[in-house]
């Protein structure tokens, strides 16, 4: 029987990536996880069918983020498949890549809207769900709190707000048991960082960053996550916990 057997838990943004390691990562701890997508249907129910094939449950959830209405949809659709929540990580998230003079508003607003305001009002319609004890883990990232890709700086402003929100929500649900984190990769091996990844001297650029020269993977930020959403976790809130595997020393 696994620590996480008999809860249920929702990841945003789980077709994929880090978000993707997380849900497998629940699933195999024992929880029943809701793997959220917002555009790629094929690759959640990929997500879904490991989860299955290793003797985990998982549903999919296909709502898009970013747009009015998008929590109530999304916990419209979650009370489809289930009558209360243990743990919510909120993982989805686009990027804001590009440098202030060339970044428009409409992309400074739409990195905005799913980012923050997108998780914000996920936690508002979804603390009713959220049974006492429960566990609540933002995904953050380590250019919240460094200027080493300044051409980032949209993003690491959305990063740096899901931080606060992470801190203050952490008092306002601790009388119920329900811890609130923040847990901040660095530079994971995933979709969204092929590109640097591959580019030339892009590796090597990214292991240099890191104390333990390297990039790291989904699994080892979805182990983190596993220790904040288990009981060996529940004294540990308001925190941001540091996955960058050293790149902020």
């Amino acid at each position: 029987m696994g620590v996480l057997t008999g809860r249920t838990a929702l990841v945003t943004g789980a077709s994929r990536g880090i978000g993707r390691g997380i849900a497998e990562r629940l699933a195999r701890d024992g929880a029943r996880v809701a793997v959220h997508y917002g555009r790629s249907e094929a690759a959640a129910k990929e997500t879904v069918a490991a989860i299955e094939k290793e003797g985990g449950s998982a549903f999919a959830l296909g709502v898009e983020l970013g747009v009015p209405g998008d929590a109530e949809a999304l916990w419209e659709e979650f009370d489809r498949h289930a009558d209360g929540l243990d743990i919510l990580v909120n993982n989805a998230g686009i990027g804001g890549t590009r440098p202030i003079e060339q970044l428009a508003e409409r992309e400074f607003d739409a990195v905005f809207a799913v980012n923050v305001k997108a998780p914000f009002f996920i936690l508002k319609h979804g603390m009713p769900r959220l049974r006492d004890g429960g566990r609540v883990v933002n995904i953050s990232s380590g250019l919240a709190r460094t200027a080493v890709m300044p051409d980032n700086m949209a993003y690491a402003m959305t990063k740096g707000a899901l931080d606060i929100l992470s801190r203050d929500l952490s008092k306002v649900l601790g009388p119920r048991g329900i811890t609130v984190n923040s847990v901040a990769p660095g530079i994971i091996d995933t979709d969204n960082t092929a590109p640097l990844l591959s580019s030339p001297g892009g590796r090597r650029q990214a292991e240099a960053i890191s104390a333990l020269s390297g990039v790291g993977e989904p699994a080892e930020v979805a182990d983190v996550v596993a220790f904040l959403v288990s009981d060996a976790g529940r004294w540990v809130t308001g925190s941001w916990v540091d996955v960058t595997g050293g790149s902020l020393t």
